[in-house]
């Protein structure tokens, strides 16, 4: 008897009915307002719900839908609610879960910006920032350390971590190029000697089953997701025709050289660089938007990112901070329309920046599950990866430098900034703490310190 209860007790439950999309649309509603945590927790927040609690589909199912979105540039977690979203409810399902995942990020960052931007001198702003700076020097340091722990598994590797930070730090070698002679060397490498050149993924196969899915291990491939030429060239030319619009419209109404068009050019050439996270790319994005363009100070980028790390979504929803921040200080639409040029060049560099990520779910989905594990394929993106663990970490010594002597390295060594951060880095390292605590906790610290003591 005692034997019969235990296996009744264990019998998984049965999957469940028919999801509509009404349905979906509401939890992904809800997922845009509570991903936090960066692409981590983001992921783990969809698996909780989706696998384990709900049962939508099975767990071998989600990390072979992860694995898709791994190999892509953009943010994997914002793909993986777009393909998952295409699973279950085709093309609109797709779009749905993609744009949700994004929409509350954007209002929230433009109301934020909006502050920071009109009210950044006030004693209370400041003071908060004062604490969240050196925060944010210690997250990018543990993104550094995360990503190359599980990247870095061999010399060859290694060695291209440092030539990439030495090529960034030294020469100040743009991105692009750096990236096109790792996904080089990976893909000669990956030709003559094929294992040390095997990605390294975290996300392993697990055995664990949470009982039926109503998309489990053996349910058929629906056949919207099944490969087909006409398909995949369809979706092409919508794609491109979604870019070649807007971009032309911006370019024979207001010039090549106006920003708004510069922005739509440049956000889109770096989502297409965005191999290995948000962190990959912000050097890219800071070359640019701060060196090249000059939409916004040193200072002001790493505040946006702080921003960033703060709110729900995508940590590259950083690029719409940049985008009210360039569009608001230029006035673009004169003195008396400072808000709409932000929130309007907000809203386009979020365009141009999620467009292609949309593309590479629907469009190239299925050709990428054709050729997920291929050698040829995964090598340069392992090199790519090892390659952006110095680029971050270059990153880190530049948010560094710039919160620890704010006036220069002639002037005064910021010491309460140090320590805020050697406390943020040990909170992060040693106790594992939720980055989003981090940041308020510190933030907390620069408001006393600025505004009670200092």
């Amino acid at each position: 008897m005692k034997q019969t209860v235990n296996q009744e007790a264990v019998t998984p439950p049965p999957p469940p009915q028919q999801v509509t999309l009404w349905q979906a649309f509401l939890f992904w509603l809800k997922l845009g307002f509570v991903s936090f945590g960066g692409p981590a927790g983001q992921i783990a927040i969809m698996h909780q719900e989706l696998v384990e609690r709900r049962h939508w589909l099975s767990e071998q199912r989600f990390l072979h839908a992860l694995n898709y979105c791994m190999v892509l540039p953009g943010p994997e977690a914002q793909q993986l609610a777009t393909y998952i979203g295409w699973l279950m409810h085709r093309t609109w399902g797709g779009i749905i879960a993609g744009v949700l995942f994004v929409l509350p990020s954007l209002f929230i960052l433009i109301a934020l910006s909006w502050i920071y931007i009109a009210f950044g001198d006030v004693p209370v702003v400041e003071g908060l920032f004062y604490g969240i700076k050196p925060a944010v020097t210690a997250i990018v340091v543990q993104a550094a350390h995360r990503i190359g722990s599980r990247t870095l598994k061999n010399n060859w590797l290694w060695g291209i971590a440092v030539a990439s930070f030495v090529a960034t730090f030294a020469f100040n070698i743009p991105f692009p190029a750096i990236v096109a002679a790792a996904a080089l060397i990976g893909f000669l490498g990956g030709r003559v000697d094929p294992e040390k050149w095997q990605a390294g993924s975290s996300h392993n196969k697990s055995g664990k089953s949470y009982g039926a899915a109503l998309i489990d291990d053996h349910t058929p491939i629906p056949a919207h997701a099944q490969f087909k030429w006409k398909r995949l060239l369809q979706l092409v030319l919508v794609g491109a025709l979604l870019w070649v619009i807007p971009m032309a419209l911006l370019t024979t109404t207001l010039g090549w050289e106006h920003t708004l068009t510069q922005m739509g050019w440049f956000f889109t050439k770096a989502a297409l660089l965005t191999f290995g996270g948000a962190y990959a790319v912000l050097p890219y994005v800071y070359q640019g938007a701060v060196g090249h363009y000059g939409w916004l100070t040193s200072t002001q980028m790493i505040d946006g990112l702080a921003l960033g790390e703060t709110t729900p979504g995508p940590l590259i929803m950083v690029v719409a901070f940049i985008g009210f921040i360039g569009g608001y200080v230029k006035a673009l639409f004169g003195p008396d329309a400072l808000f709409l040029a932000g929130a309007t060049a907000a809203i386009l560099v979020t365009w141009f920046t999620f467009l292609p990520s949309f593309l590479f779910i629907l469009a190239g989905g299925p050709l990428v599950e054709s050729t997920h594990g291929d050698i040829k394929f995964t090598a340069p993106l392992t090199a790519i990866t090892a390659a952006v663990v110095g680029v971050i970490l270059n990153l880190a010594m530049f948010f560094g430098y710039h919160v620890l002597w704010p006036q220069g390295l002639n002037e005064n060594f910021d010491w309460i900034s140090a320590l805020i951060a050697c406390a943020a880095a040990i909170a992060l390292f040693r106790f594992k703490l939720n980055v989003i605590h981090v940041i308020a906790a510190c933030a907390v610290v620069g408001l006393i310190l600025k505004v009670v003591i200092l």
